[in-house]
């Protein structure tokens, strides 16, 4: 008896030449946390992105943030404004640094920090305690925010932000890529992200001197000397040059890969917008998202409940939106500026399986169960 393949929500994808950057990395016994395909990543990304930037490759997007927090010297006593509605790594490094996470709504347009509800934070945090000492912004499922607004409201109260693109690589935003909008960029090349280099993720600056700086933090802060000598505390953060290897040959697909989610994207969109208990987040003009992930947003709790577990039952893998921080247990107490935005996009809303490598077999299957379990 045959038995179906198992659909993920969003799998790794390899190109087929990332076997031969490998190869070339024990070949020449560069397996330590260095070596040419670092660099090569590095620039690979560097020429991708454009505008300027330099970038460091480090062992994952959570610990970009770390590093990016560390090189803007926060600290235990400190405030940093986050968007609640993200995975909890956007917020954890604040918690490594001693500092105190504010969390910051959405708004309807693109799911994303609400730029009045930011301001109206930063007035609050400065007359009742002090000024926020970063902003992290998100571009969640690969939808830019609102960069201009978020940006014009950080330059009025001189707060630098931290821009996360975990989920945006090959999103732009007024054709600009996304990752090079603010102070500084973060990647994550987890293995369900756009590309993958199994685990790791990149901090994206604005200069050479404040890429070494973050090498420095990101290799045990070691000064220059002969022997072991620190003056700073350090982390061991660096990609290693085998999974940068992996990193080089996925670079060579990222357009297609780009191009494959947003044709999943457009094949749910074309046959579920018929349905009124569905709807899909549409890009604002001049905003292009690489439709990381599909997301829907459905009539009613018991809808998007009823919608998972009929594709779970048939080995489909989908997932509710991301739980705002805000509602998380950890984060318990925190102080939070809320509208409801994220919270009612978490009690509706569906991922649905999104991999480059979804067949157009799968996604009839996905798009039969779902009309069958509507027309329930």
């Amino acid at each position: 008896m045959l038995t179906k393949t198992k659909i993920y929500l969003s799998s790794p994808h390899m190109g087929g030449s990332e076997q031969k950057y490998v190869d070339e990395a024990f070949s020449t016994n560069w397996i330590a946390p260095l070596g040419p395909n670092v660099d090569g990543f590095e620039n690979d990304l560097k020429n991708y992105l454009g505008g300027g930037k330099y970038v460091a490759a480090l062992s994952s997007g959570t610990a970009a943030i770390h590093i990016a927090l560390q090189l803007l010297d926060v600290s235990q006593g400190d405030e940093v404004l986050c968007q609640s509605f993200t995975f909890s790594a956007s917020a954890n490094p604040i918690i490594y640094q001693g500092a105190t996470p504010v969390f910051i709504d959405s708004e309807s347009d693109t799911w994303n920090m609400s730029p009045e509800l930011l301001e109206i934070a930063i007035k609050d945090r400065i007359e009742k305690y002090k000024k926020p000492k970063a902003i992290i912004a998100v571009h969640l499922y690969g939808m830019p925010y609102k960069a201009n607004e978020i940006n014009a409201i950080a330059k009025k109260y001189d707060i630098p932000v931290i821009e996360d693109s975990a989920e945006a690589l090959g999103s732009t935003y007024f054709n600009q890529e996304c990752g090079t909008l603010s102070d500084m960029g973060i990647l994550s090349f987890n293995g369900n992200k756009i590309i993958t280099t199994s685990g790791g993720g990149a901090l994206i600056l604005g200069t050479d001197k404040l890429k070494e700086k973050a090498v420095f933090f990101s290799t045990q802060a070691r000064d220059h000397a002969p022997h072991y000598e620190h003056s700073s505390i350090g982390f061991n953060y660096r990609m290693s040059n085998v999974l940068a290897g992996i990193g080089r040959g996925q670079m060579e697909v990222i357009d297609d890969r780009v191009e494959a989610r947003r044709m999943n994207f457009d094949f749910y969109k074309q046959h579920l917008s018929q349905y009124k208990e569905i709807t899909f987040l549409e890009e604002p003009e001049n905003f292009f998202s690489n439709r990381w992930i599909t997301c829907i947003e459905t009539a009613s709790y018991e809808l998007r409940e009823k919608l998972r577990l009929e594709l779970l039952k048939d080995d489909i893998e989908s997932r509710p939106l991301w739980k705002p921080m805000h509602m998380q247990p950890v984060f318990k107490g925190y102080l939070h500026f809320t509208n409801g935005t994220s919270e009612k996009l978490f009690e509706k809303g569906l991922c649905l399986p999104s991999g480059s490598n979804l067949s157009q077999d799968d996604l009839l299957r996905i798009l039969n169960n779902i009309i069958n379990t509507l027309k329930l």
